[in-house]
């Protein structure tokens, strides 16, 4: 059974500008940039024929135009007990849109939507016994987050491994946006 979701790819020169930002936090366990996305929805553990259903409802609803997309920020998920960093996204309304619709096609199909609000980001790394002073020092030290901005002109499915998170995520298909 394939673990799938769906999401925005980084281009490789956002890649690259993200993990220059590695590194400086014990414990840290840093994503791989050929791993960087934004995650849309969460779809799970699901069988061939439910996959093939969502692809096919995916393909149908692939509508929207091109659209540009900004990360804006550096943030942490988790409180006082900071599980991970991220490059936040900031706020888009085809981003939201193109989410909604993704949540509405998973209902569809028979699957539960994500309880958790959507948040988009581009996970950075995975934290484990860091201290929020240590993260917020981390992200002080960094320096500003200098805006890293990027046309959106496909969304797709992702395919990953039942493992710890961070990847490596496969590209089982893509969904091109109309050139705005």
């Amino acid at each position: 059974m394939p673990r799938l979701f769906t999401g925005l790819e980084v281009p490789y020169d956002v890649q690259l500008a993200l993990s220059l930002k590695r590194g400086g936090l014990l414990g840290a366990r840093w994503i791989d940039p050929e791993n960087y996305h934004i995650t849309l929805c969460f779809i799970g553990d699901v069988d061939n024929h439910v996959a093939d259903e969502v692809s096919y409802e995916l393909d149908r609803a692939a509508s929207f135009e091109s659209f540009r997309l900004r990360l804006s920020h550096l943030g942490t998920f988790g409180g006082d007990k900071p599980r991970a960093l991220y490059a936040g996204v900031e706020n888009n309304e085809a981003l939201q849109r193109l989410q909604a619709t993704h949540e509405r096609i998973l209902r569809r199909v028979g699957l539960a939507p994500d309880a958790r609000k959507f948040v988009p980001h581009v996970s950075l790394a995975r934290l484990r016994g860091a201290s929020a002073i240590e993260v917020a020092d981390l992200i002080h030290h960094m320096g500003q987050f200098a805006p890293l901005e990027f046309t959106v002109r496909r969304f797709v499915l992702f395919s990953s491994k039942n493992s710890v998170g961070g990847g490596p995520y496969l590209v089982e298909q893509s969904y091109s946006l109309a050139a705005a």
